[in-house]
């Protein structure tokens, strides 16, 4: 036999809505991302500008410092465009993880710059060179100016997407040098201390390394499906189980993420009747999209016995080893599901 729950009204107008609120927010990250990377060429092509007037090698290597920000700030708009792509027949969730791939390979890029950044430190370092003080003041002041707006039009408060604050972080690391360059340029004016340059220099790249590190280990866990840091698969086991009692016992959860705020699950949910399967699977979603916030989860329903799967239950959580299967929930490509109960004899 084949049971199809129905799904009120309200439901169904309540995912449509957070469909267009996802949509929506993409759409505002992606305008974002392109009008901080208007204002970052526009101050990169000033820098060129004033570095080949004033044969300022500094702020030529400024200038490609920009570049690169530039570019990255590139890539994480056209994975915004990307993510946005529906679902099909070959990607099953869509083009959203593209996102987690841009702000790993934002970081890393990140790295690379840090790295140069360091070498250049070092050398300038063992061979201080001359450095027009009262323009590399003037250029630095403008270029903090263009970066304070472009760190305004990227920053939100609570901000979970991760190719954001990866272009976030270019921008905040171009506004710690800018106000670096401030300070050196000041004490060089003052004293003529050249190493200030320098010094300030691997401090700033000591500042961001932390942000990029950060930035490549959390999107590195994503994209190995690491479970969400934020969900106890344990605790949720138990409240799942206390949300109904037709469910006796809960094993095989397994919880991975798309973006950080996209996570997807699986699990086995023990009834000890199957006519209670659709009511229990029922009450599962519900607790799932209320309390964590899952929108997409994947349930196998079993009579109490055994799992044809023979899983083994995670650390904590009660054994349920196979139980007889009679309910699945199974994944079409439009990212949407379709629960299906096929009821078996012992």
């Amino acid at each position: 036999m084949q049971v199809q729950p129905e799904r009120s009204q309200q439901e169904q107008d309540g995912r449509v809505a957070n469909c267009d609120h996802h949509q929506s927010k993409e759409n505002n990250n992606t305008r974002r991302l392109l009008w901080a990377f208007g204002v970052i060429v526009v101050f990169m092509v000033v820098e060129i500008i004033g570095g080949i007037l004033s044969g300022s090698l500094a702020l030529l290597a400024d200038a490609t410092h920009m570049l690169t920000d530039g570019l990255a700030l590139a890539l994480a708009a056209s994975a915004q465009l990307l993510a946005v792509r529906p679902a099909d027949n070959k990607l099953h969730f869509g083009y959203r993880r593209t996102q987690v791939l841009s702000a790993f390979v934002n970081g890393i890029f990140m790295a690379v710059l840090l790295a140069w950044i360091v070498y250049e430190a070092i050398r300038r370092s063992l061979n201080p060179i001359e450095i027009d003080a009262p323009l590399m003041l003037g250029v630095a002041i403008i270029g903090l100016a263009a970066n304070v707006v472009a760190f305004f039009i990227l920053h939100s408060p609570g901000e979970r997407d991760l190719n954001m604050r990866g272009a976030l972080l270019h921008v905040i690391g171009d506004l710690m040098g800018s106000v670096a360059a401030i300070i050196a340029a000041i004490v060089i004016w003052t004293t003529g201390w050249m190493q200030i340059d320098p010094l300030l220099s691997l401090l700033v790249a000591c500042l961001i390394g932390v942000s990029a590190y950060r930035l490549v280990r959390e999107s590195g866990f994503i994209l190995l499906e690491g479970a969400p840091s934020d969900i106890d698969i344990v605790e949720l086991a138990d409240g799942l189980k206390g949300s109904t009692p037709l469910i006796c016992n809960v094993h095989h959860v397994q919880i991975s993420q798309i973006t950080p705020d996209q996570p997807r699950l699986t699990l086995h949910a023990c009834v000890d009747n199957a006519s209670d399967a659709a009511a229990a699977l029922a009450a599962a979603k519900e607790y799932l999209d209320q309390k964590y916030d899952i929108h997409h989860s994947t349930i196998q329903v079993e009579v109490r016995g055994d799992c044809p799967d023979e899983c083994l239950p995670a650390e904590g959580l009660s054994p349920a080893r196979g139980t007889q299967r009679i309910a699945s929930e199974n994944t079409v490509s439009n990212g949407q599901t379709d629960p299906t109960f096929a009821a078996q004899k012992p």
